[in-house]
Formats: C-alpha cells, structure tokens, sequence
C-alpha cells in the first residue's frame, strides 16, 4: 500500500502542475471576460464638474451640458440657462443694475447682489442673495427663480447635482431585488457610478437584452443587468401644487375688430375725421397718428383731441391712438433699454390716454435692431400693466413673420398685448430690387399663418393697405414712381387706356405698359376683388380682426366687402 501512494506521488504532482498551468494561462483571460469590475467611476468627470461650486443639472432624465453654481448653501443658474430651459421672461438692465420680472398687476424688481425683492405688496428681504455676478455671468437663486417658474429641484452634493423636473407625467419604475451597481454603461466591466441597495426604486429608461437603463431617486443615471430588477409599474409623477401660473385677463373684443388708421401729421389733422369716415362701414376702431416720440429720453410730441375723441365716440368708434417712432430720430435701444426711461414714456402715454379718453394705445415702432428687441418687449409688458388696470386695450404693430423679425417676439406679445396686429403690406416697397405687389396673397397668408402659430388667433388682427406702387423700370433699373391710393392707381390705368388683368398669382389686377421713351410700368392694383380673396384667408384662420392703411385711400366699393367679412360673426 505504501508503494501505491509512493507511486501516486508524481501523479498528483503533475495533476497539480497542470491545473497550475491552466490556472496562470486561462484565469486571466476568465477574469477578464466573467469578472464584474469593481472600478468607480470619477463622478467629477462623470458629471462634467469643474470644480467644487459646479452643480449639474438633471433635466428630466437627461443631464444637460450647462451647469448650475453653489454658493454658501445656495443654488443659481446663470441667467442664460434660466431663459433657455425655464423662464425667459426675466429682464435685466445692466446700467440701473436691476432685475425685473413682469407679473399681470406688477413688475417685481431686485437689484443686482442684494436680498431684497420689489414686490406689489412691498419689500420683502430673502434670507440669500437673489442675484450675483461671478466672472462674466449673472446667476439668478434657484429658489427665486421657482417662485414665477413651474420647476421643482432636489439637490445633492458629492459630488454636485441637481434633479430638475418642469413636466411631469407617468414613468416606468421598478425595484432593486437585491444589491447591485449602477454603471456607467451596460456591460460587467463598465465602471461603477453607484452602488445601489436591494428594494431602492429606480426610473426605468431604457431595456436592452440583458440591460437597462435606469435612473436613481438621487440623479444617476446608468446601466443596471436586467436580472437585478424586480417588477416592472407605472407611476404618475406629482407636479409642483405650490405655483399658480398668473392669469393674464385681456382687454379683447367680443367682436370683430375693424381698424382704420388715420394718419394726423399735425393737429389740424384731426379735423379730417370727418371726411375720412364719411364712407366707411362696419369701421368700428379709428386709430390717429397722434404721438410721436421725440428723442431718447422717452418724451413725445402728441396731437390728441378732446373734440376728436368725442366725434370718434358719437359715431361709435373706439380710439386706440398710435405711437410711433419713426418721424425723429430716436435711439430705440437707448430709450428701451433704460428702464427709468420707459417708466417715463409709459406713465406720459397712461396720462394721455386718461386724459382725452383714449380706448386704446396702438404701439408702432419699426426698424428696430435686434439688440433692442429684448428691451422692446419688456416695454410692452410694462406697459400692458396700467393699461390693464384702466381697461384700455393695448395693440401692437408688426411686421409680417420670418426669423430676422423674430426679435420682436410676438409669443410674448401675445401674452402680455390685446391685439397683435400684422402690417400685411410693403411686401415690395421703396428700394426693393424688384418691381411686385404690395400685398399678394401667399405674402398675406404666410404672414397670418405664421402669426397665429406664435399669438392666439382670436388676438391677431390683420392689416391690408389701401394703397398701391407704381413702379417704373429704366435702364435696368427698378424704382418706384408713385405710391398712390386705390382712386388715383385706377385713373392712372384708365388715362393711359390699360385693361387691368386678375393675376392669380397674387389674387390683384395688374397692368403694364412702356410709354415712348422705353420707360416700363407697372402696377398691382388694390381693390375689392383682392381684399375679398385676403378676408377670406383671414375667416379661414378665424383672426380677431381687419386694419387699413390708411383711411381715406380706399374707394367705397371695398366696405362692402368689409360688411361682408365682418358678418362671419354673425
């Protein structure tokens, strides 16, 4: 027997030795395969931090690429993530260091890196600092931001995170059946972001074959095996109760709107009333050119009437009287963008309106450059708060829609105006390189179709011209000869025996001709026919309303289109 195990010896020796071979050759490449990686990840890299004060920020389920700032116990946002992913309605002005935020009744106000907040019933003082600066960035307080924002945020730190939801809905959720990581991407080699307990609830993002993508109550994101989740439930998130999005309460009409402009130029002006309505119809909003603003301080020269007014009134007009600031030479960006200088123009255009019994401020201000579109827009917003207050019906002049305009913003128009009203015309105008219509159709529809996208429709009022351009071509060279009214545009044609002919193009009358020294001209005439095919469009996209620029350029016949337009209501 002791010769039998002597002779086993070298049997188990090299047994020995070949599992020991197979053990150094193969186990490496079966721990590299079948091991689960035990490696964190870095969360600094991971969550894109730069350095302590970074805070990220969880979008829903998604991180997002800006960061938010920790400052003694504080979150912010910089004022650009605020605009983009929350609220653009904050304003600030730079040169009177404030921030403002305009509510229904009130623009609530702070000044730049105090506690202290403006609001309609007083001052009231936060026990942080609203606002501050750091580098070349404002940051707005989380927490002021959330209380005129629908948003709500948990925060956590180590490293710096923030769960955000604006919108809540019903999501996929289910539980950890035992411990497990979260990793950073699905595979067992995938660094670990978390180590997550049995029975903690994860959002159910996303499932793959054998993983999924989850993300825990604390704002990691990643990848967990399928096999360590329980069952699968659906789960309606609770929105924020605490805030009650303002009610804006408009000053609009139960009927149709049917505006004329009446263009004053001095205070004789006003005496023209008369023969500028002797025949109309269905007109049932007169709008005089009667304030002009002066210079860059906010003051204005006004040509209102008491005895217009009442004229206006007996014939059962509303007045909403126009504003404008295209006859001095105004710098609208330094007007608009000091915010004492636009409580000045707002409090002189308020008297006014109380003073003569003014229905309405009409606001036309053009040509204004794209910096100065964020401070024109605050103007409307302080602006419709006293007008509000006394029921006087606030109207805005724009162009016709596309993205270099854009700056105007009309949503925010819609919000905070009455009526946004669309300067349907100058489709060619004085300098275009091309000889055209003032208003063709498709002009006039895109202008109405991209409109109401932005402005509820029952708020938008489409404006049509009662005049037209002769243009003549000379040379190679395209101008405009005369600008005219439908009256003198129909006896140029008939004096120079033209037979105008319907363009279905643009849905107008067109004639041409070349007198005898190879002058060519042409002309896109306004008349019944094509305001009828444009009042048709405007009821097909049920708009609030009809303008005319300018009265007293029409012939008669198209009032009775007017009547017939105005009659969609009944």
């Amino acid at each position: 027997m002791k010769n039998f195990f002597r002779r086993l010896i070298p049997v188990i020796i090299a047994i020995a030795l070949i599992f020991a071979v197979v053990y150094f050759v193969f186990y490496p490449e079966y721990q590299e395969r079948f091991e689960y990686s035990e490696e964190y990840a870095d969360l600094m890299n991971y969550f894109k931090l730069g350095d302590l004060t970074e805070v990220a920020i969880i979008l829903q389920d998604e991180m997002i690429p800006e960061k938010a700032r920790i400052w003694d116990d504080v979150y912010y946002f910089d004022l650009e993530t605020v605009h983009k992913y929350f609220n653009p309605r904050f304003y600030v002005d730079e040169r009177e260091s404030l921030i403002l935020y305009s509510l229904p009744d009130f623009t609530v106000r702070t000044s730049i890196g105090t506690k202290s907040i403006t609001t309609k019933d007083g001052e009231i003082n936060r026990p942080y600092q609203v606002s501050r600066i750091e580098g070349d960035k404002l940051y707005l307080a989380a927490d002021f931001v959330k209380d005129y924002t629908n948003f709500s945020y948990d925060a956590f730190k180590d490293p710096g995170r923030m769960q955000v939801y604006n919108e809540w809905g019903e999501v996929r959720m289910a539980r950890i059946s035992r411990d497990t990581h979260v990793r950073f991407l699905g595979g067992i080699k995938s660094d670990v972001l978390y180590d997550i307990s049995a029975d903690s609830r994860v959002m159910v993002l996303d499932e793959m074959e054998t993983w999924a993508k989850v993300k825990t109550t604390n704002g990691f994101i990643g990848y967990v095996e399928l096999r360590r989740l329980g069952e699968r439930y659906n789960e309606r998130q609770v929105p924020v109760t605490s805030y009650q999005e303002p009610e804006f309460i408009s000053n609009t009409r139960d009927f149709k709107i049917s505006l004329g402009w009446h263009y004053i130029g001095g205070p004789a002006g006003n005496d023209t009333i008369w023969d500028v309505t002797r025949n109309t119809q269905g007109l049932n909003v007169i709008s005089p050119t009667w304030f002009f603003l002066d210079d860059d301080e906010g003051n204005f020269t006004s040509f209102a009437s008491n005895a217009y007014v009442k004229a206006a009134h007996e014939m059962g007009l509303e007045v909403w009287a126009l504003v404008e600031n295209m006859t001095n030479n105004v710098d609208m960006f330094e007007l608009l963008g000091s915010t004492s200088k636009r409580a000045y123009l707002i409090e002189n255009l308020v008297e006014a309106a109380l003073s003569f019994g003014i229905d309405g401020i009409n606001v036309d201000f053009e040509e204004l450059r794209p910096n100065t579109g964020v401070h024109f827009i605050q103007f409307i917003r302080e602006l419709s708060i006293p007008l509000r207050e006394h029921g006087i019906v606030l109207s805005v002049d724009n162009y016709v829609p596309y993205s270099f305009n854009d700056f105007y913003n009309r949503p925010e128009q819609g919000v905070f105006a009455d009526y946004v009203i669309i300067m349907g015309y100058d489709e060619h105008f004085r300098g275009s390189e091309n000889a055209g219509s003032v208003a063709s159709i498709n002009y006039v529809e895109h202008g109405i179709r991209r409109t109401v996208e932005q402005v509820p429709a029952h708020k938008v009022i489409n404006g049509v011209p009662f005049y037209t351009r002769i243009w003549e071509t000379s040379g190679g060279t395209v101008g405009v000869w005369q600008t005219v009214g439908m009256a003198v545009a129909n006896e140029w044609v008939a004096s120079r025996g033209l037979t105008p002919v319907w363009d279905e193009e643009t849905c107008q009358y067109y004639a041409e001709y070349t007198d005898s020294t190879g002058v060519h001209y042409q002309v896109w005439l306004e008349c019944a026919e094509s305001l009828r095919v444009r009042t048709n469009v405007m009821a097909n996209y049920e708009i609030g309303g009809i303008a005319f620029w300018q009265l007293g350029q029409e012939t008669p016949d198209v009032w009775e289109v007017v009547l017939e337009y105005l009659g969609e209501d009944g």
